[in-house]
């Protein structure tokens, strides 16, 4: 058998020292005679589960085998903050203590105002013990306390006596006054009350259990409602940004540049776009604005690698560029850079800042150790003049050979005019562009630009059905593999893009975008929100985002008291509205046992242990 004591406020206030001031329940349980027979264990421990936040909570053994659960609350405001759950505390109570400091009123005014009115509606209801301990003597006493009501020496901050014989009277509990914490106040004093009540109960609950089960009202449980459903994980697939340049490379589509060795023997194809953006040795050999870089280093290492064929310096230009023109050729004046350059450009185009692997491969191609030495050298001086990516003077500091890296993302071209070989008009807006950005990037601008459309050898391509925005967003998402949107609309503008253009790996990062907002809504904003929902879902089901148009089923299903209530929820279809209510949260199921609940506790035939 068990005791359950609530114990409710704060008799350590007004001292000086509060927090080094022993309490009531602690002082009493932990050294006292009913509980002395236990050797060799703590006879007083904190509970291993906190079920209430707000109560600190003990357990002690008493005569031998009945265990006392204590629940002791300090503060009103902790009470209040977990209000649901510290009154269901209080209506399970054997027994109520309250304690205050005579010393000081605040502690008992918060007794009388916050916790008493409570015990009045549970004392409505069933009787429970309560005992008012008042604590400490008055500070403003001289001799022996007085108990008189007409005495004049309780005034200040201190509580009168014959207040707390006012508050006992009028919830009918047994009143003590300890003058201190010790033996005799707290072990024979309150100690003989509270065990009195403590044995009192005991036979109760024993008496209670002898009666036949039969002649015990039956209590119907509440309902148990059950958590919402988990929505859909959406995933997003892992990047294949330097894939698809490094399949640029080893398809030569959309090729502006062709290196040869100095007797005319075509060495590999590339792109001045993705040399352009690894290095600024390629900028200068191909007359691109190096805004970053005002020194002379890029031309005088240009002069010693590479030339272009003078048949195809006119050829060099922007100009040309828009027209369609022939591939530029490029000599590769370095022997040993001309004999391992296809290596270099794999290098380039797969992003990779593992030197020692591309120094592996040199190997490979050159089985020589000095020759090998050269190239590196020669690759430093190229990439190092890359001030996009400078070393950090840690680096410097470890005196290791550093590198820089040789190719980042393409965010320096991306609405750059500088070597665009196709302009987009939209809305009366021109946005320049590379082919062979947009062919390596997208399977379906592939087919456009080196197929028998009209857009393969057009220098102008207009766009029709998406904005401005939503297109400088999708071709952002080409050049660098990332993209902003500033709203859930413009996210699903932006996925209806990337399913015209097949781009999957941007439809799932608006998916994810659209969910994450969703997901980090309030309720009342859901409910005030002129964003529809389900127009959401009708779009995302249309431009086949599957994934998207089932979450926001579920979310809808999961937010059904909220969504049923609109009148767009009546757009959706018979079939989509039977899932949602098969889905929905909180079940119908469950808000007719809670009903039926409700009933039983107003019906009179029973009692609500939480009211």
């Amino acid at each position: 058998m068990s005791v359950r004591i609530v114990a409710l406020g704060n008799e350590r206030a007004g001292f000086e020292d509060s927090l080094q001031q022993p309490d009531l329940i602690t002082t009493y349980f932990g050294r006292h005679a009913i509980i002395r027979h236990i050797e060799e264990r703590r006879l007083l421990g904190f509970a291993t589960h906190i079920t209430f936040p707000a109560f600190a909570e003990y357990q002690a053994c008493i005569f031998g085998r009945v265990r006392v659960l204590i629940h002791d609350c300090p503060s009103w405001e902790l009470f209040d903050n977990d209000w649901y759950r510290s009154r269901n505390v209080l209506g399970l109570a054997d027994i109520i203590v309250l304690k205050y400091s005579v010393n000081d009123k605040t502690s008992f005014q918060e007794v009388k105002d916050n916790y008493v009115p409570m015990i009045k509606r549970i004392l409505n209801q069933w009787t429970v013990p309560v005992i008012v301990t008042a604590i400490g003597t008055r500070q403003n006493e001289e001799g022996p306390p007085c108990s008189c009501p007409l005495c004049t020496s309780d005034k200040g901050s201190c509580v009168p006596f014959y207040e707390g014989i006012e508050l006992s009277k009028e919830i009918g509990a047994a009143y003590l006054e300890l003058h201190s914490l010790n033996d005799f106040y707290v072990g024979k004093y309150f100690g003989g009350v509270l065990e009195y009540f403590i044995i009192q109960c005991l036979k109760q609950k024993s008496s209670q259990k002898k009666k036949k089960r039969s002649s015990r009202p039956h209590i119907i449980p509440p309902p148990t409602l059950r958590e919402p459903v988990k929505l859909p994980c959406l995933k997003i697939e892992d990047s294949h940004y330097h894939r698809d340049l490094l399949n640029l490379y080893h398809s030569s589509l959309c090729a502006d540049v062709v290196f040869s060795s100095k007797d005319g023997r075509e060495v590999s194809r590339a792109h001045r776009v993705v040399l352009c953006n690894a290095s600024h040795v390629f900028m200068s050999l191909f007359g691109v604005e190096i805004a970053s870089d005002p020194s002379e280093l890029p031309g005088k290492i240009v002069h010693n690698l590479f030339t272009i064929d003078q048949r195809d310096t006119a050829l060099n230009s922007s100009q040309a560029l828009l027209q369609n023109s022939q591939p530029v050729r490029v000599i590769i004046l370095d022997s040993l850079l001309c004999a391992c350059y296809s290596e270099v450009l794999k290098f380039i185009y797969t992003g990779n800042n593992c030197w020692d692997e591309l120094k592996s491969v040199l190997w490979k191609k050159l089985k020589n150790p000095e020759q090998v030495k050269n190239v590196m050298e020669t690759l430093k001086w190229l990439f190092k003049s890359n001030a996009k990516t400078p070393c950090s003077s840690s680096q410097v500091a470890k005196g290791k050979e550093q590198y820089q890296s040789c190719c980042c993302s393409l965010s320096f071209f991306f609405q750059n005019p500088g070597l665009a070989d196709v302009v987009f008009t939209i809305q009366g807006a021109s946005i320049y562009a590379h082919r062979a950005v947009l062919v390596a990037r997208c399977e379906v601008m592939a087919a456009m630009f080196s197929g028998y459309y009209a857009e393969t050898k057009a220098c102008q391509v207009p766009i029709q059905g998406v904005s401005k925005e939503t297109f400088l967003s999708f071709l952002e998402y080409l050049y660098t593999d990332a993209c902003c949107t500033a709203s859930i609309l413009q996210a699903m503008a932006l996925l209806i893009c990337a399913e015209m253009y097949q781009i999957h790996r941007l439809q799932q990062i608006c998916e994810s975008y659209i969910v994450t907002q969703l997901q980090s809504m309030p309720s009342r904003e859901l409910v005030s929100t002129n964003l529809s929902i389900v127009n959401l879902y009708n779009k995302a089901k249309f431009h086949n985002a599957t994934r998207l148009s089932t979450w926001l089923l579920h979310f809808i299903a999961s937010n059904y008291l909220i969504f049923s209530q609109k009148l767009e929820f009546q757009e959706l279809s018979e079939e989509e509205q039977v899932f949602v209510e098969n889905h929905r949260w909180p079940s119908s199921s469950y808000l007719q046992e809670l009903t039926e609940y409700r009933h039983h506790i107003h019906s009179g035939r029973s009692r609500c242990i939480l009211m």
